[in-house]
């Protein structure tokens, strides 16, 4: 049995979320829906604009694959995570929030001087999130963070196509595979954000290679990624870049390819407040369901109830007595 079900890769980025109203993203110029990486002096303009309507400001450890490693883990998988911190505040309460969600990562080393990265996350009343990405120090992640015996040790590595936009990121996520690779790990990605796929789809070619075993990706992001708006052309376009895949498709639920045959899962009707990390919970539940074994099918029931139920909070995550009812809901 390997040390870890899950060994993750990605941005160390602490979430501020607010809600806005659309003609406020009009008015600063903020693109919905998408993530758009920005400086630090842009942030606290934004900051600024919108002061008075901080909601559900608590902290948290975030960033994509964050998000997702953790939600496996308050599930029940064993999971490590590679990111980068800073020398400061915001880095030490994020390893910190990772050794409470039962995480294994670098805590030991010395961090360096900078500031971690940040996320400005605009809630909308339609419940989409808009996001604004300070990456301070994460810009920098590095090979140098990765830890090969952890990823030779894991079942699954898996890594965020958000690590496209910065070089050293975009080549810490190829070695990881590379290492996965040679060591028999099977590998998954997340394409992220259709921002990544329009901007940036030479890189994360790069970073799939010669296909990964099982890829994660959102409707837009699925028809963007084969140039089309037929779900079912942008479906045999993903067949050529993974063994396996996941089209999640909001409320409407999610299409497996399970190597064989396609699989519609219905979605669970809520009120949604929030879309943040719903795509994040829904890759956590999947991966854990399969690290025990089960199928595509239930992997992705346990995964759309996961996804339904992150999107009727504010926050991009669930505590872990939520984890607990879903999967007692599970069966």
């Amino acid at each position: 049995m390997k040390q870890y079900h899950i060994y993750g890769l990605g941005a160390a980025l602490v979430d501020t979320e607010i809600e806005v109203q659309d003609q406020e993203l009009s008015a600063m110029a903020v693109d919905k829906g998408l993530m758009t990486l920005v400086d630090e002096a842009r942030q606290h303009e934004l900051l600024s604009h919108l002061q008075g309507h901080l909601v559900h400001s608590k902290r948290a450890c975030g960033g994509s694959a964050c998000n997702t490693i953790i939600a496996a883990s308050y599930f029940g998988a064993r999971n490590y995570y590679s990111c980068k911190v800073a020398n400061d505040d915001n880095g030490q309460f994020y390893l910190d929030d990772l050794k409470a969600a039962q995480v294994d990562s670098d805590f030991a080393s010395v961090k360096p001087e900078g500031i971690t990265g940040k996320c400005l996350v605009l809630i909308t009343p339609d419940a989409e999130r808009s996001m604004n990405t300070f990456l301070g120090i994460s810009e920098t992640l590095s090979e140098q963070e990765l830890n090969a015996d952890a990823i030779a040790n894991s079942e699954y590595l898996y890594y965020e196509g958000y690590l496209v936009t910065s070089a050293t990121g975009r080549a810490a996520a190829i070695k990881a595979r590379e290492i996965a690779e040679q060591h028999q790990v099977k590998t998954a990605i997340s394409l992220s954000d259709p921002g990544m796929v329009q901007f940036f789809k030479e890189g994360l070619i790069a970073m799939i290679g010669d296909g990964v075993d099982l890829l994660f990706c959102n409707e837009a992001e699925a028809m963007g990624w084969g140039n089309s708006n037929n779900l079912a052309e942008a479906v045999a376009t993903l067949k050529t870049l993974a063994k396996q895949f996941v089209v999640t498709l909001g409320a409407k639920g999610a299409l497996l390819f399970d190597g064989e045959q396609l699989i519609e899962i219905a979605g669970h009707p809520v009120t949604a407040v929030d879309s943040n990390g719903a795509g994040d919970m829904f890759a956590g539940a999947f991966l854990y369901a399969l690290s025990q074994g089960q199928s595509f099918s239930q992997a992705g029931q346990l995964a759309c109830r996961a996804a339904a139920e992150v999107v009727s909070h504010y926050g991009p995550r669930l505590n872990a007595s939520q984890h607990q009812q879903l999967l007692s809901n599970h069966g």
